[in-house]
C-alpha cells in the first residue's frame, strides 16, 4: 500500500509541468489547487466517485486565473502566480465558473453583476461589532464607512442611512476567526473581509471585516506596510453587498486583490467600470438629489480626521455561548445536499462531502434557515425529502418545510398532517437507501412514510428493534454519501452497511472523535478509511460562498480505494 501511495504521488507531481520558478513540492501544488477551487476557478473534486482533477483542467484553470489577475497565461503554478495567490484579498470567489468567464470575455464591459439585487433604493446600515482593539476610534470607523457607502450613492440612485437598530439592511461586523456565518477568517493577511450579496435572507448584505487585521486610515499611503486601509476595503465589500461581483479590470475597486489606499474618502469617486455597473443595477442619480438621504450635510473633511456624523453610542452586544462539539450529544443530524449537518440547541456544524468540517465552531441555525421560531430550544429531527429535495425540520409536534433556506408558506404544520398521531415528537427522520422510504422514529417505535404519496404506510408503528444492536430513543439517524446508514445516541454512533439491519462489527464508536475531530481514547476497532484520521489539520476553512477543496492526500486515497 505504501508503495502504491508513493507511486501515485510521484506520478501526480511528474505530470505537472514545472516552470523554472514553479512549485517544487506537492504541498505547494496542493495549496495552489485548493486556492483555485476556493475562488471558483476549479470545480471541487468528488472523492466518493474517486474523480481527480485532470492535468488539462488544472492548466486551463490556472490560465483563467492568470488572465483574471493580469498575469502571463503560462498555465503553470509559477512563482509569479503563487505570489499573486498569497496576496491579501477578498474572501468571495472571483468567478462562478469557466463558462461565465468565457461569456464575459465576449462583452465589452468588464464589471460583473451578481444574480441578486436590493428591491429598494433607500438602504440602512449599522455597525454591530466594532474592532476589539484598534487605533481608529469608533467615530472614525463610522465616518470611513459612511464615505465608503457614499462612493456608491454618488453615482447611483441609492441612498444610505446609518441607524441604531440591528434590523438594518446591512449589518457590519469586525470579527475574528470563526464568527458564526460558516466562513471563518484566517488572521492577519490572507483574506481581509467578505460581504453577502443582496436578498431576502437575514444575512443578505451583511459585511464582515477580519478583526485581526491592522485597520488604518492612510489615504496618501505615507506608511506602506503598516496596516490595511479600511476605507479601500469597505468600498470593495459594499460593492458586493449591493450586488457587484469581482472584476478583472485593473482600475476597478472590485478587483479581488487588495491594492492599497485609494485617496481621501470625501474626494473619492468610483472608477468608470464600477460606476457603470452600479448604475446598470439601480439607475443613475438624478441631478440635484442628495446621495445621503435625510442625513444632514457634513462639513468638508480634513486630514487625517474626517468629519463626525451625528453622535450616538452603539450598543455592544455579546454573542450567546455556543455548545462544545466535543462534549455535546446532538439533537439532530441530517444529510442535506450531500453535506452532513449536526444540530445542537440553536447551532449547527457543517461537514462537507470530503468529511472536512467547514469550521470547528458552530453557526447559528436561525441565520441560515429563516422561518423557524426564534424561541425554539432545539431541533428534534431534520431530513431532505427524496422526491423534491426540500428540507423538513421537526420541533416538538410541529414541522416546517424549507426550499433551500426559505420556509414555504403555510408552515409550521402539526405532525398529524403527515398521518402521525397528534402530539408525536419525531426524534429522528431519515431516508433509508435500502428502499428509498422515509422513516420517522419516536422513542422505541417508528413509522414508514411515503414522500411521493404524502402518507404514513399502513401497519405502523413498529418497534425500532428491527435494527439490531442500537438502543431506543435515538438522537437521530441519517445516511451518508457512502451509502451506509448511521444511528446516533448520546456520544456514540453505529454504522449499518447498505440495507443491513444489523450494525457493523466494532460499533458503537465515538461521535466526537470520528466526526468532530476531537481527541479521545483509542478503541479496539480502528476507524474505517472513509472516516479519515480526523484532527484539526483536516479542518476545511471556507471563505465567501466558495466550496473548499479536500487535501491532495484525500484525492490519492480516494483513487486507492477504487483501485483496491
Amino acid at each position: 500500500m505504501l508503495l502504491l501511495l508513493e507511486l501515485l504521488v510521484s506520478l501526480f507531481l511528474w505530470s505537472i509541468p514545472q516552470a523554472r520558478a514553479g512549485p517544487s513540492n506537492g504541498h505547494e501544488i496542493s495549496k495552489g489547487v485548493e486556492w483555485l477551487t476556493r475562488y471558483g476557478y476549479l470545480p471541487p473534486p468528488d472523492p466518493m466517485a474517486a474523480r481527480l482533477q485532470t492535468q488539462e483542467e488544472l492548466a486551463n484553470a490556472i490560465k483563467i486565473m492568470q488572465r483574471f489577475a493580469g498575469l502571463p497565461m503560462t498555465g503553470q503554478l509559477d512563482r509569479q502566480t503563487l505570489q499573486m495567490m498569497n496576496r491579501p484579498r477578498c474572501s468571495l470567489p472571483d468567478i462562478i465558473g469557466t463558462s461565465e468567464l468565457m461569456r464575459r470575455r465576449r462583452r465589452r464591459r468588464r464589471y460583473a453583476l451578481s444574480d441578486t439585487v436590493w428591491k429598494k433604493k433607500d438602504l440602512t446600515w449599522h455597525i454591530r461589532y466594532f474592532p476589539r482593539s484598534s487605533k481608529l476610534s469608533h467615530d472614525h470607523i463610522r465616518n470611513l464607512l459612511f464615505y465608503a457607502f457614499r462612493a456608491w450613492s454618488n453615482t447611483s440612485a441609492l441612498t444610505f442611512r446609518e441607524v441604531h437598530s440591528e434590523q438594518a439592511d446591512i449589518l457590519v461586523d469586525f470579527s475574528r476567526s470563526y464568527h458564526e456565518d460558516g466562513y471563518p477568517f484566517d488572521g492577519p493577511g490572507g483574506t481581509l473581509a467578505h460581504a453577502f450579496f443582496p436578498g431576502e435572507h437575514p444575512i443578505s448584505g451583511d459585511t464582515h471585516f477580519d478583526d485581526e487585521e491592522t485597520w488604518i486610515y492612510d489615504p496618501e499611503n505615507t506608511a506602506p506596510g503598516s496596516g490595511t486601509d479600511l476605507f479601500a476595503v469597505a468600498v470593495h465589500e459594499f460593492g458586493h453587498a449591493l450586488g457587484l461581483a469581482h472584476s478583472s479590470a485593473k482600475e476597478s475597486i472590485m478587483i479581488p486583490y487588495y491594492q492599497g489606499p485609494v485617496g481621501l474618502p470625501h474626494l473619492y469617486r468610483l472608477p468608470l467600470d464600477d460606476a457603470m455597473g452600479i448604475e446598470q443595477i439601480y439607475g443613475k442619480r438624478h441631478p440635484g438629489s442628495r446621495p445621503d438621504g435625510d442625513i444632514p450635510a457634513l462639513p468638508v473633511p480634513t486630514v487625517p480626521p474626517i468629519p463626525d456624523l451625528p453622535p450616538y453610542q452603539p450598543t455592544q452586544n455579546t454573542r450567546p455561548p455556543s455548545p462544545n462539539r466535543c462534549k455535546a450529544h446532538f439533537d439532530a443530524i441530517a444529510n442535506i445536499r450531500g453535506e452532513m449537518f449536526f444540530f445542537k440547541q440553536k447551532h449547527f456544524w457543517r461537514m462537507q462531502p470530503s468529511r472536512n468540517l467547514v469550521s470547528l465552531e458552530p453557526a447559528q441555525t436561525l441565520r441560515f434557515w429563516n422561518g423557524l421560531p426564534h424561541d425554539f430550544k432545539a431541533i428534534d429531527a431534520v431530513y431532505e425529502r427524496i422526491n423534491d429535495s426540500q428540507i423538513v425540520f421537526f420541533t416538538g409536534s410541529y414541522y416546517w418545510v424549507f426550499y433551500e433556506t426559505r420556509v414555504n408558506p403555510g408552515y409550521p404544520r402539526p405532525v398529524s398532517d403527515l398521518g402521525l398521531p397528534a402530539n408525536t415528537v419525531v426524534g429522528a427522520a431519515f431516508v433509508w437507501p435500502h428502499n428509498g422510504k422515509t422513516y420517522f422514529l419516536e422513542k422505541n417505535q417508528y413509522w414508514r412514510y411515503d414522500d411521493q404519496l404524502g402518507t404514513v404506510e399502513s401497519g405502523y408503528p413498529k418497534s425500532v428493534s428491527l435494527w439490531e444492536g442500537v438502543p431506543s430513543d435515538l438522537d437521530d439517524v441519517t445516511r451518508w454519501n457512502d451509502g451506509n446508514t448511521y444511528f446516533f445516541k448520546g456520544t456514540q454512533y453505529w454504522e449499518f452497511s447498505g440495507g443491513n439491519v444489523q450494525s457493523d462489527a466494532g460499533y458503537p464508536r465515538s461521535t466526537s472523535r470520528d466526526w468532530m475531530y476531537c481527541q479521545g481514547p483509542s478503541t479496539s476497532s480502528p476507524p474505517a478509511p472513509r472516516h479519515g484520521t480526523g484532527g484539526d489539520k483536516g479542518m476545511c476553512i471556507c471563505h465567501g460562498s466558495a466550496v473548499q477543496l479536500a487535501p491532495l492526500s484525500a484525492w490519492i486515497l480516494a483513487l486507492i480505494w477504487v483501485l483496491c
